[in-house]
């Protein structure tokens, strides 16, 4: 089996961890950028580096020539009611979950473009903007511009790299720690699912690693929602 290198943006914790360990399974050369490394020790393979990526400029100098996929995972969740909300968050929260994906796919495009198939890029949305919910403004404006910008790219890009982003709902990972952080949290936003129950980090990170394998190979530009069903059900229990 033929081993690919991959770059995952943020994968030192919750989803983005999940990813590069699966990866990492299955024999990958993965490149992780990150503040962070403290789980990623004793990885063969798996190769750290630090990266702000609010930090200006932005160096990629570490990677391989040849880049198969591409994940960007850092996000935020920002949660207040709009007359609360400054431009300084609305600047903050398009930094991290839009400008920061741009300056890595600026970044490492070269590389990708020399995968000996089509290169995989996956980026992350939220279901909050499809489903309209209060105090969801600055987020939810924010992720609107990743899935515009999965949809251009995908279309500029085509065929040599595909690109799609995952929209999931609210998923027990250390970023939503504090929505989570007593069992009746956890219970209240279990119940807002038609499926009664929150997503794990796992099952986000499987959905990542098909958009990035040769099965998904005749997908492109889509976000891809796993939310529990929150997007599109009502339920009317």
């Amino acid at each position: 089996m033929e081993t690919k290198n991959f770059l995952i943006i943020g994968g030192s914790t919750g989803i983005g961890l999940e990813i590069v360990k699966a990866l990492h399974k299955k024999g990958n050369e993965i490149y992780v950028g990150s503040r962070t490394n403290d789980q990623l020790t004793g990885l063969d393979g798996v190769h750290h580096f630090r990266l702000d990526v609010n930090a200006d400029p932005f160096n990629l100098e570490k990677l391989p020539e040849i880049l198969n996929g591409l994940v960007y995972c850092p996000g935020t969740i920002r949660l207040k009611p709009f007359q609360r909300l400054t431009i300084d968050d609305f600047l903050e929260d398009l930094q991290i979950n839009f400008l920061g994906a741009v300056k890595t796919i600026q970044a490492c495009l070269k590389q990708l473009k020399k995968s000996s198939t089509p290169a995989s890029v996956v980026l992350f949305s939220t279901v909050a903007v499809k489903t309209g919910m209060p105090f969801h403004a600055s987020v939810a404006g924010a992720k609107a511009a990743v899935e515009g910008l999965t949809r251009s790219l995908a279309a500029e890009f085509a065929p040599r790299i595909r690109v799609n982003a995952i929209a999931p709902s609210l998923t027990d990972t250390p970023l939503a720690g504090n929505l989570l952080s007593s069992e009746e949290k956890r219970q209240a936003s279990a119940d807002r699912h038609p499926l009664k129950r929150i997503g794990t980090s796992q099952e986000v990170a499987r959905l990542a690693l098909f958009l990035l394998s040769d099965a998904s190979t005749w997908l492109t530009g889509q976000i891809v929602h796993i939310d529990g069903g929150m997007s599109t059900l009502k339920t009317f229990k």
